[in-house]
This record gives structure tokens, C-alpha cells and sequence, in this order.
């Protein structure tokens, strides 16, 4: 049995091994298909796993990015008011132009690196700078950053050949700013430029790349010009092309702000004073408004509406300084102070309209011998101490009146705080000085001499004017007693804020000082002006001394010379005689104002001052 159940086992090999051919032939294509079976699995694995870490753990990030990819909110810069003179012609205007902006979401850090290398030759701007404008927003916000603006032909074509192959690059037309006119009243319109990080802390609703003014009425009358931006929600390509409009928030163009300046007045203002360094200020005599603010040196406003360049910001640092608004700076006077000293003496009680004084060569105070221009005039009144313009008469009355006085009615006038610069929404200018012996002691730790009286008197020593204020101070003479208050816009001509102030002259004092002014035109130191080219004026030279230099020449006037209407200073300085150099300006934007004269015109001899 045993050797039966053997044989049966050894059958029961010999079949196995027999009947285990088939199986082993069978086998091959069942481990294909288990090894399969086993990589199709791991593969959808590793998909499952993808997809939940993708639709689970980043799938915010994801939808966001993906639906970034396909629909963009654009912003829409909206175009800056014009700035337009008092006639309605353009100082500052827009034209179209093309700037470059960046989709911060559309590439990672590193990518950016790569694009801002390839960017730079074309866009002319350094990959350190463009990286840093991408760092300066949240590299998840939808809005672009613009990188630059107004570019040229010769920036824009290569570019354009180019941008459809970079992702998240994109060349947009948009209005950018102009200046017709060049640097004409570039210290009165100032210039534009992009919002800076304090800019942009201070005013949270403007977009990236928003254009703001920086300087002069660009900056005081922002809010009025910048305008609001909008926005395009647009569905784009992989080629960032524009597919269709989903929605869109028009921009709200800036209001148009109108100037009280005078193109033509202007014009003609800053041609006369050519490269010499002074200022020009005209004015309406009834009402305060500015026609002319002209200073020299000065720039070139366009310069500001690109990128610029190191030469050019080298040749602003000028040591001219051409950003100094030299009409808001302080001068010494010097004899146009006549018409001040005039009327502290007459309001004072100590002299009268009719008071006469005998002048010389020269008069003595503690020692110091103090000069007149020539041998003396005789016995003289007000009238022929202003036509001429005698020092000694004036030194006579300065001294009797006294400084307190002087400086009293020097502020009445113009001269100082009253002359209400925050109407003109200026930045960096200055008041006058008037200082009395009590305001020499808290400032200069010095006492009064006799010798400050006399040199005040003539407007020289301490005293400074600036030439908006001389032209504020002759205004008062102009229209019968009232301190005007200078302004630039013409929305603010007649409003309660500007309108002007008596300041107390008695008739006479104005009559007085006004005959003598209209004297110095008709037969004295301003005859330049007197040769029939424009109706008979009035006015008041000026040489005002600088130690170690040349004299500053100044020049103060108003016309026409029985009705007036417009105010005038000038300053030129180093200049010499007020006569020579600053009386001729005055004249050519008098004629700018009044008209070509109709007649010939007879030369006139200058008598120097």
C-alpha cells in the first residue's frame, strides 16, 4: 500500500511536472499584466495625490491664477485737466503716447529676473530698476505696474516687435503731459511725476503708476486736475491679446484749471529778461490777480514728464538753482523803498504834502558820511525826491519818521505776512524783511545805530522785498489805498478770500506819492519809458548795492498813469542802474499788455538810477 500511495505521489509528479508546462507557458503575459496593473496604479497614485495637493492644499491659488490668466482688470489712467491762461490758452495740455506695464502675477520672482534682462535693452532701463518696481506691489495684485512712459519711436518699435512673446509684458497708448510752451511759466505750472511710496501711503485710492504734480499749480490744484482712473474687465489670450469686453468704469478726466497769467504778457516778460537771473511780476491793480511771474533761470517742465536723465538732473543742480522762484525771494530795494519811506512820513504826521527839504552832496550820522547821487537838488518836496530820486531828501525823512513807521506802513503796503502767498499755491517762497530796532536785537543780537535808520530809508541795510511784494506795494499807490491780494487761478478772482483791503492812506499821501511817481517817468530817472510807444505811465527806478558784486537794478511801476490798471516789478540782478536794465523790461511787457504803438516813437535820454 505503501509503495501504492508512493507510486501514486511519484504519478502525481511526473503529472504535475508534466501538467506544469502549460501553466509556466501561461504565466509570461499574467506577470505583464500584474507589473501593469501595479504601475497604472502607482501612476493614478501619484495623480490622485497631485490632484487633491492641487484642488485641496493650493486649489485657491490655482483657481485664482488660472482665472487671472484669462480675465484682467486694466486700470485706465485717466488725462490731467489742461492748464490754460487767462484767455483760454494752453500752457499744459496731453498728447498720446505709449507706456510699458508689467503683470506681477504672471510670472514668479524668478522669472522676472530672466524677463527684466531681456526688458532692459529695450526699454533702456536698468533690470535692477524694473525688478525693484516689480518688489514695490503685492506680487499677487491684478493691477500692472508701469515701468515706463512716453516712450519713443525708436523704444516703442522694437519693443512692440517683441512683447506679444513675453508674458506679462504689455504696451499701452495712454495720454501723457505736455507743456507747449516750453519753460515758459515753468515756476508758476511746476511739473508732474509719478506718485512716490509717501504719495501713494498718503492717498490710498491711487493706482500704481498714477501721475501727480510735484511742483507749482500741477501740485497745489491736483486734486482738481488729476481726474479718477477707471477700469476694463477684459478676457485676454496666452498672447495677452484682448478677446472681449466683460465690463468697464470709465476714467473721469481732471477739470480744466484757468490761470490768471497772460500768455502774451508772459511771453514778452521772460524774452526781455533773456538768460540775465531776476524775476518779473505784473499784476492787476484792482483785483490781485497775477499776469506775469517770470523768473530766470528756469526749466524746462517736459523734461519731467519721461524718465530723467542724469545730464538733465545734473543741469538742475545748477548752482543758479533754476528751480528758486526768484519772484517770491527777497532784495534789497533799494530807492524804489522811496515810495514807502514817502508814505510812513507823510502818514506820520511830520510832514506834509507840501513839506520841502533842502538836500546836499552828502549828510553826516554818527560820524559816517552818507552820499547823494550827485551834488544835492536844492530845496526839493515829495514829487522831485521821487523824480529824482534825492537820498538826502529821504535820509531826512527816514531818520525823522523812524523805523517803527517805516516798517508799519512797509507791511500795510505789501511788504511781509500781508502779502498772503497761501492764495498762490506756491511752494518755497518768502516774505519780506522790515525789522525794527526791537526785531534787530531778537535776531541779530545787535542794537539799532542811527546809521540802520538812514540806510532803511532808501531800502537798503537790513530791508528786503521780494518782487511780488514791490509789485503789491506800487499796486497800492495805483488804485487809491488798498492792499491787493496776488492770486493765479481765476476762479478765485472776486471771492471773498481775495478781495483787497484799505489799508488807511489819506488822499493826499496817495496823491502825493503819485504825482512823484508819474514825474519819475515824465521828466526823471524813468524817461526810458516816455517816448510815445505806450500810454504815459508811472514808476519808480531802483539800484540796490551787493557787496563785492555789481548792483541789482529794480524797477517798480504802474500804468496808465491817471487810470491804472496793471502793476509791474522787475529785478534783475547785478544788474547796475534800475533805469539801464530793469525800466526797458517793464516797458516791453507794457507794451505787451497796451499794444504795438500806432506812431513813431522818439528816443528818450536816460537819466541813470
Amino acid at each position: 500500500m505503501m509503495q501504492r500511495q508512493i507510486s501514486s505521489l511519484s504519478g502525481f509528479r511526473s503529472g504535475d511536472k508534466t501538467l506544469g508546462e502549460t501553466p509556466k507557458k501561461q504565466s509570461r503575459p499574467m506577470h505583464r499584466a500584474i507589473v501593469f496593473m501595479l504601475v497604472a496604479t502607482g501612476l493614478l497614485s501619484l495623480h490622485a495625490t497631485r490632484l487633491v495637493e492641487l484642488q485641496l492644499v493650493q486649489g485657491k491659488q490655482n483657481r485664482e491664477r488660472a482665472e487671472n490668466n484669462r480675465v484682467r482688470l486694466v486700470p485706465m489712467p485717466a488725462n490731467r485737466g489742461h492748464i490754460v491762461d487767462r484767455k483760454g490758452k494752453l500752457l499744459a495740455a496731453n498728447n498720446l503716447a505709449r507706456s510699458v506695464y508689467l503683470w506681477p502675477r504672471e510670472q514668479t520672482p524668478e522669472q522676472w529676473k530672466v524677463t527684466a534682462e531681456k526688458l532692459s535693452p529695450l526699454v533702456k532701463i536698468p533690470a535692477k530698476e524694473i525688478l525693484q518696481k516689480i518688489k514695490e506691489v503685492d506680487p499677487l495684485s491684478y493691477r500692472p505696474v508701469r515701468i515706463k512712459q512716453a516712450m519713443p519711436p525708436e523704444v516703442f518699435v522694437p519693443l512692440a516687435e517683441q512683447v506679444g512673446q513675453i508674458r506679462g509684458v504689455e504696451v499701452r497708448p495712454e495720454a501723457n503731459r505736455y507743456y507747449p510752451e516750453g519753460s515758459l511759466a515753468a515756476h508758476v505750472l511746476g511739473y508732474i511725476g509719478e506718485a512716490t511710496a509717501a504719495d501713494l501711503k498718503a492717498h490710498p485710492e491711487y493706482p500704481m503708476g498714477m501721475i501727480v504734480g510735484q511742483m507749482g499749480i500741477e501740485a497745489s490744484s491736483n486734486k482738481e486736475i488729476a481726474g479718477v482712473w477707471g477700469d476694463r474687465l477684459i478676457e485676454v489670450n496666452a498672447q495677452n491679446q484682448e478677446l472681449r469686453l466683460m465690463g468697464e468704469t470709465a476714467p473721469k478726466p481732471g477739470e480744466a484749471v484757468q490761470l490768471t497769467i497772460d500768455l502774451s504778457m508772459q511771453k514778452a516778460a521772460e524774452k526781455a529778461l533773456g538768460n540775465r537771473r531776476g524775476s518779473v511780476v505784473a499784476l492787476d491793480v484792482k483785483t490781485g490777480a497775477v499776469l506775469v511771474m517770470a523768473s530766470h533761470p528756469t526749466f524746462d517742465p517736459n523734461l519731467f514728464t519721461r524718465k530723467i536723465t542724469k545730464d538733465d538732473w545734473a543741469t538742475l543742480q545748477d548752482e543758479e538753482d533754476p528751480f528758486l522762484n526768484r519772484a517770491m525771494q527777497g532784495y534789497p530795494p533799494g530807492s524804489t523803498f522811496k515810495i514807502v519811506t514817502s508814505v510812513a512820513g507823510l502818514e506820520s504826521g511830520k510832514f506834509s504834502p507840501d513839506s520841502i527839504l533842502g538836500t546836499s552832496s552828502y549828510i553826516t550820522v554818527g560820524g559816517i558820511d552818507f552820499n547823494e547821487h550827485s551834488g544835492g537838488y536844492g530845496n526839493i518836496g515829495f514829487r522831485d525826491a521821487l523824480a529824482f530820486s534825492s537820498n538826502t531828501f529821504f535820509y531826512q525823512v527816514g531818520m525823522s519818521t523812524g523805523p517803527e513807521q517805516i516798517s508799519k506802513w512797509g507791511h500795510r503796503l505789501g511788504i511781509g505776512k500781508d502779502t498772503d502767498l497761501n492764495l498762490l499755491g506756491l511752494s518755497g517762497g518768502q516774505y519780506g524783511q522790515l525789522p525794527t530796532p526791537e526785531d534787530k536785537e531778537k535776531i541779530y543780537k545787535e542794537p539799532w545805530y542811527a546809521g540802520d535808520t538812514v540806510t532803511m530809508s532808501i531800502g537798503q541795510g537790513l530791508v528786503l522785498v521780494t518782487p511780488l511784494e514791490a509789485a503789491v506795494m506800487v499796486s497800492s499807490i495805483a488804485n487809491g489805498g488798498y492792499r491787493v491780494k496776488p492770486h493765479l487761478l481765476t476762479s478765485m478772482t472776486g471771492t471773498p478770500e481775495t478781495q483787497r483791503v484799505k489799508i488807511g492812506l489819506k488822499p493826499s499821501t496817495v496823491q502825493v506819492v503819485k504825482e512823484g511817481l508819474i514825474a519819475v517817468v515824465s521828466e526823471g530817472t524813468g524817461q526810458a519809458l516816455n517816448d510815445g510807444s505806450i500810454p504815459l505811465t508811472a514808476g519808480k527806478t531802483g539800484t540796490s548795492e551787493v557787496i563785492g558784486q555789481k548792483d541789482h537794478s529794480l524797477y517798480v511801476a504802474f500804468g496808465p498813469a491817471e487810470k491804472a490798471e496793471i502793476a509791474i516789478a522787475v529785478i534783475v540782478e547785478n544788474g547796475g542802474f534800475g533805469s539801464v536794465a530793469a525800466a526797458p523790461i517793464a516797458k516791453d511787457v507794457f507794451q505787451a499788455y497796451f499794444g504795438k504803438p500806432k506812431t513813431p516813437v522818439n528816443p528818450i535820454v536816460v537819466t541813470p538810477e
